[in-house]
């Protein structure tokens, strides 16, 4: 990933000297099994722990002859170890060292993904209870519907990021298996015990089976997971980016001094941060489709995946912990206009409140296709004529033979379409 989205304590989990301290973390374990089982001298693991080293050049150097970067990696590590090293990498394969290092590294960026998704529900729940009360517009299809609030909004999202949060806990859990099992999973040359033994020590589980590789579903659930997450993201940052154009202009994302919007309409001020949050979770989107091509490989074992996890794994938990933290960051600093809100809820001249009168009217004895064809005419003068839609009704005799001015005055009332929004934050552990 380019250094332009990567943030550091997560782009080191993903760089190669991360990656090669978890083959060295690997190989040391499997050496501590085998010499605890006594399967070799009881002292190579302690030799060799205080002489393993590696140097990413040599290493690099090394696989340009052998094309292979287990091997090159092993061949360097040899060297520094001396003739303990013959016991380097006994009764292993590639992607026992390979499969097992990408568990490691890939629990550890879970629990910092894990961390930023509760940061971000923490300031999307603080936002949702200060804005409990704020009155706003609900729109369907882009047009007025009916009164609701922002914080009601703002806990729709925090709902959602909570499943979010689920949902990772559960591939972080899956992803979290290693193997110790061999060339085609057989444990042929090192038995179950040792693989049971690496897994205990490096905080992993060992897969119930496996083939020479660990099975790639698990893989494609966590990437499916952190496409979701990322979609999550662009429907909240798509909602500010609309909330912010000129003619709604409801929230706006903070603008900094000396920020400059464009750099030819000096009055710009956009929502660039929504609009590269929502941009990024497209690359999530095709890169979790990558990872569900990996699962097929043939006789569910070849490196087709491997090329391509190179890419996608380290692209996509990198992207994510960039995204989670900078949707915190616009959420925390959201400028919320309250009399913008107010102002805009009033744009449709009190047509947010049909359904009320609709069933008013039925509730009086009026047939509900009737009260439907009266209260849309009534609509339509709102729309045509510039009237309130107050004023249509109560100029509407239709209308007066079943309701009183009173009972209709009663009608408009905000409070009364968002009374409930209480309950919902009780529902969602918002308030007590």
């Amino acid at each position: 990933m380019i250094e332009r989205y990567t943030r550091p304590e997560m782009g080191r989990i993903w760089s190669e000297e991360s990656k090669l301290e978890k083959w060295l973390q690997v190989e040391i374990a499997a050496l501590e099994a085998l010499a605890h089982y006594r399967y070799i001298p009881k002292d190579i693991p302690t030799q060799i722990r205080k002489k393993a080293n590696f140097n990413i050049k040599r290493i690099h150097e090394i696989e340009k002859t052998v094309q292979h970067d287990v091997i090159a990696f092993l061949t360097n590590l040899s060297e520094s170890v001396g003739s303990a090293g013959r016991y380097v990498h006994f009764g292993l394969t590639s992607s026992d060292i390979l499969d097992t290092g990408l568990a490691l590294q890939l629990k550890e960026a879970c629990q910092i993904l894990l961390r930023d998704l509760a940061e971000l529900i923490a300031v999307l729940k603080k936002t949702a209870v200060e804005h409990q009360r704020t009155l706003m517009v609900g729109r369907s299809h882009g047009v007025h519907a009916e009164p609701m609030t922002f914080g009601l909004k703002m806990a729709l999202f925090y709902a959602e990021f909570k499943r979010n949060q689920i949902r990772l806990e559960r591939a972080a859990d899956v992803v979290s298996y290693g193997k110790i099992s061999g060339a085609v999973g057989t444990f042929a040359n090192v038995p179950p015990r040792v693989e049971a033994y690496v897994c205990e020590n490096l905080g992993l589980k060992p897969a119930p089976v496996s083939t020479q590789v660990l099975q790639r579903d698990r893989h494609a659930e966590l990437m499916t997971t952190i496409a979701v997450i990322g979609g999550s993201l662009e429907k909240l940052a798509t909602e500010f980016r609309n909330l912010q154009r000129t003619e709604i202009l409801e929230v706006e994302e903070s603008f900094g001094k000396g920020q400059k919007g464009s750099s030819a309409m000096p009055h710009k001020r956009n929502p660039i941060t929504s609009e590269r949050v929502a941009g990024l979770s497209r690359v999530l989107r095709g890169n979790a489709l990558a990872a569900l091509e990996n699962m097929a490989l043939w006789h569910e074992r070849d490196i087709t995946h491997s090329s391509v996890e190179r890419i996608i794994i380290p692209d996509s938990m990198i992207l994510l912990d960039y995204m989670l933290t900078t949707m915190a960051q616009v959420v925390k600093s959201l400028q919320v206009r309250k009399d913008q809100m107010r102002a805009n809820l009033e744009k449709s001249r009190g047509m947010v409140f049909s359904q009320g009168l609709l069933l008013q009217l039925i509730e009086k004895g009026c047939s509900r296709e009737q009260a439907y064809s009266y209260v849309q005419d009534a609509a339509k003068k709102v729309w045509d004529d510039g009237a309130t839609l107050k004023e249509a009704v109560l100029k509407d005799k239709r209308v007066l033979k079943y309701l009183s001015t009173k009972e209709i005055n009663s009608t408009f009332d905000y409070d009364y379409h968002t009374k409930h929004v209480g309950e919902i934050f009780k529902r969602l552990g918002l308030t007590k």
